[in-house]
């Protein structure tokens, strides 16, 4: 075959080290438009952004030369200087290490992108916790309790 043709997605999480609740609404679209541009800078395509004082979704499509892992990294150091450098939080903020990362089948994409619209909503009955644990136990990922939410 001549061409190489994929469609890959992916629904990210990642949280604020300690899960504090430190990303201000105020400047919070700021945070998701730097965000985007780290994304699209490295040849990925953001389809959305939202989240929580505590945490972050993406819904990302990405190329097959696409190291996820490399692009998360970029994106939490990258936004994570920027944030200090603008002083937008009291000390020093800091993204929790590691996050979540699953698959999106293409018939799944719009409802992805619906419950990433709606975060405040699922987070009025839902926490983040809650939250997490339940996309690990839909996605059959082993995992201990005791290593998802350290302060690291």
């Amino acid at each position: 075959m001549a061409n190489t043709y994929t469609q890959l997605y992916f629904h990210i999480v990642f949280a604020v080290k300690g899960r504090g609740n430190l990303i201000a609404t105020k400047w919070k679209s700021e945070l998701y438009k730097y965000i985007s541009g780290i994304i699209s800078n490295k040849n990925q395509k953001l389809m959305i952004i939202n989240g929580m004082p505590n945490h972050v979704h993406l819904l990302i499509g990405t190329k097959p030369t696409c190291n996820l892992s490399d692009l998360v990294r970029d994106v939490k150091a990258n936004s994570s200087k920027w944030i200090n450098e603008k002083q937008l939080v009291k000390g020093r903020f800091e993204w929790q290490t590691g996050f979540g990362a699953f698959t999106v089948s293409q018939s799944g994409v719009n409802d992805v992108i619906n419950y990433i619209k709606n975060q405040e909503k699922h987070h009025s009955v839902k926490t983040f916790k809650e939250e997490y644990i339940d996309f690990l136990k839909a996605y059959e990922i082993d995992y201990k309790l005791d290593y998802i939410f350290t302060d690291n």
